[in-house]
């Protein structure tokens, strides 16, 4: 059995995107990627040094296979993942042109959104620390939604702790049905990762006192980002804030969010507290937000730790 300290699973794709300012109707060049929140997260802890598996459903086609190939390649355990003849895997175009960018999806049918709980290895999830999921996942489809509540089914039973990132995302889901799902894997959960944007659209609230009120009818730990450059740890008892490390140039903030859950997962796996392990991941979504790519950004234990304690870059 291959040891894994946080596991994770979902939907990775392939990522194209134009490699000028163009809009993807105009442009004729395109860069090749992946991402997935999920494989983020695992990439960005195995860099950070902790032990991180990721599994899901790829198609056995070139795509998958370089994505397959990739992630293994960062140090992460894919053993449980697997290449599906005769299902594609999922494709996403990433628009950026006028000030705006636009994420085109191309994933209905995909090998991952057919996962089943019977793809789940119990024993996997039963030696981890912890399971970290999102809420993309079970907006995939119904036995996507089905698999995710059976993983966490799972981990509760052997007593290993679930992390949950709603990673709301409007375009595969309405809010309702987003709500309903979302808010059951929450109540199920021990750590809970949301943003404030998002849980204004959970609550159909803006008022920060009413929304801390719902979180504190949670069991879990609630770690909720960007309220006024901080991000807050809220418990029954107390609320802690923690600021955002300020940044001179902001790049590109895709992966802000899943560097942020590498960063304070590898906190508490290390034993830190929680205000610590938020720290950490505020620190490590600052330095992906200055460079480009969903995880091509992350940085290593050696960066993060000399940012951590103001050690001084030598450039030559």
């Amino acid at each position: 059995m291959t040891q894994a300290e946080v596991v994770t699973f979902g939907e990775t794709m392939a990522l194209l995107m134009p490699n000028q300012y163009k809009g993807i109707e105009h442009a004729s060049l395109f860069e090749s990627s992946f991402g997935g929140a999920e494989s983020n997260v695992a990439i960005g802890l195995a860099r950070l040094g902790v032990k991180s598996g990721w599994f899901g459903h790829l198609g056995n086609d070139p795509f998958g296979r370089r994505i397959m190939k990739a992630i293994r390649g960062e140090g992460v355990d894919v053993s449980r993942a697997k290449l599906i003849d005769g299902e594609p895997t999922g494709l996403m175009l990433r628009d950026k042109a006028w000030g705006r960018s636009s994420v085109y999806y191309y994933r209905k049918m995909s090998a991952a959104s057919k996962m089943t709980p019977e793809h789940l290895d119990e024993e996997y999830i039963k030696q981890a620390k912890i399971l970290h999921i999102t809420g993309i996942t079970p907006a995939l489809s119904e036995s996507c939604a089905a698999t995710a509540l059976e993983a966490v089914r799972i981990a509760k039973k052997h007593n290993t702790m679930v992390s949950f990132d709603p990673n709301l995302r409007l375009k595969l889901w309405d809010a309702e049905t987003a709500r309903q799902v979302i808010q059951q894997i929450a109540e199920q959960a021990d750590l809970f990762l949301p943003g404030y944007d998002e849980l204004q659209i959970l609550y159909g609230t803006d008022n920060i006192d009413d929304i801390i009120t719902e979180l504190r009818k949670l069991k879990a730990v609630s770690i909720l980002k960007g309220v006024n450059d901080e991000t807050l740890v809220i418990e029954k008892d107390r609320i802690d804030r923690v600021p955002f490390f300020k940044v001179q140039e902001v790049v590109d903030t895709v992966g802000a969010g899943d560097g942020f859950c590498a960063g304070y997962l590898t906190g508490i796996v290390r034993g830190w507290s929680q205000v610590e392990s938020v720290r950490f991941g505020n620190l490590v979504g600052s330095l992906v937000v200055q460079g480009v790519g969903d995880w091509e950004s992350l940085p290593s234990k050696e960066m993060a730790e000399a940012e951590l304690h103001n050690r001084k870059h030598i450039e030559r």
